[in-house]
């Protein structure tokens, strides 16, 4: 007997439509410092309305709607606990604590509905969000994303090895988590914190924090323009950029890694770290929606697939350039070395 084709029908376009359910659900659930309080020996619903002070009712609802999610489990003895990831991330005075970044992009939640009136505007700059930033606003912006800029900078040095390498510039570094964590675990190593003036202010900030003000600057600028400073004495042998790859279109890319090209000594190497798509497009869906965020940031940016990143570093020079995968489904890192 011949199969017969599966039946269309409208569960996945359901579950899309609603989707935006669960971010909320989460968003409450982080608000309610759920997570945290079942972490601290809040295991029934009877004790999460003590801890939470809301109504018995909701507590039912939305611990229904977090076992649902596979966000709290029951164990074996009844009672309610954390999904392993909520127990690392989610639990308030943890060290890695990322409740900040999982709500960062809250109070973009209403431009989200309004994409099609953005799209028909058709109104951007060239670095969108980022035009009016602050000093203020950019330590808010790094309080909520220093958590999992470091989290990434950690396995970029497992995963990495400059054992030899004398300077690091650091590309957009924000708090950065790349250059601190690098000198820190290569010695010899000194780095550059290059971003816009509003930002290295908050940047300082982390270098004193972590004890490395005599091995980690800062330069402020715009590293989309100009070129890139190179210690007379100590040239640069190591360029980063990370997690900010699809704020730019291909021509302002193809720029900054031809610069960096150009600033880098002979023999150095480059890792643009970013949501890259797979060559055909499909997917990852993260990195196809970060390209996305830029329309509702109002910027010219977009999400760039592995081989044309791979072409912004041939096209500028860079050998043996490869792409490999960094964080699966989220971050691939792209490498290229300038020929000594």
């Amino acid at each position: 007997m011949n199969a017969q084709p599966a039946r269309v029908d409208t569960t996945r376009l359901q579950h899309i439509a609603r989707a935006y359910t669960e971010t909320a659900v989460l968003y409450s659930a982080i608000d309610a410092e759920i997570f945290t309080h079942v972490n601290s020996g809040s295991n029934t619903e009877a004790a999460l309305v003590a801890a939470t002070e809301l109504r018995a009712v909701d507590v039912d609802r939305i611990v229904t709607c977090l076992l649902s999610m596979d966000l709290l489990r029951w164990d074996d003895t009844g009672q309610l606990m954390n999904a392993p990831d909520c127990d690392k991330f989610m639990v308030k005075g943890s060290p890695r604590y990322a409740g900040p970044w999982m709500t960062f992009t809250r109070r973009d939640v209403p431009d989200w509905f309004r994409m099609t009136e953005l799209m028909r505007a058709g109104e951007s700059t060239q670095l969108g969000m980022y035009d009016d930033l602050t000093v203020e606003s950019a330590k808010k912006y790094h309080q909520a994303t220093s958590s999992i800029g470091f989290g990434a900078a950690r396995r970029f040095v497992r995963e990495v090895d400059l054992s030899g390498r004398r300077h690091l510039l650091d590309l957009g570094g924000g708090s950065g988590a790349y250059s601190i964590t690098s000198v820190r675990a290569f010695e010899g190593l000194s780095a550059t914190v290059l971003d816009l003036p509003p930002v290295v202010e908050a940047t300082k900030e982390y270098i004193v924090d972590h004890d490395v003000v005599d091995r980690v600057s800062t330069h402020g600028a715009d590293f989309t323009q100009g070129e890139f400073p190179s210690p007379e004495d100590l040239p640069v042998d190591v360029v980063v950029m990370a997690s900010n790859l699809p704020i730019y279109n291909g021509e302002t890319i193809g720029g900054v890694v031809a610069r960096a090209f150009r600033s880098l000594a002979p023999g150095g190497e480059m890792h643009l770290i970013g949501e890259m798509l797979a060559d055909d497009r499909v997917g990852p869906v993260d990195a196809a929606m970060w390209g996305m965020n830029e329309l509702i940031c109002g910027s010219n940016g977009r999400s760039h697939t592995r081989v044309e990143c791979i072409k912004y570093f041939e096209d500028a020079g860079f050998v043996d350039v490869e792409v490999s995968d960094f964080v699966p489904n989220v971050l691939a890192r792209c490498f290229g070395v300038k020929p000594a």
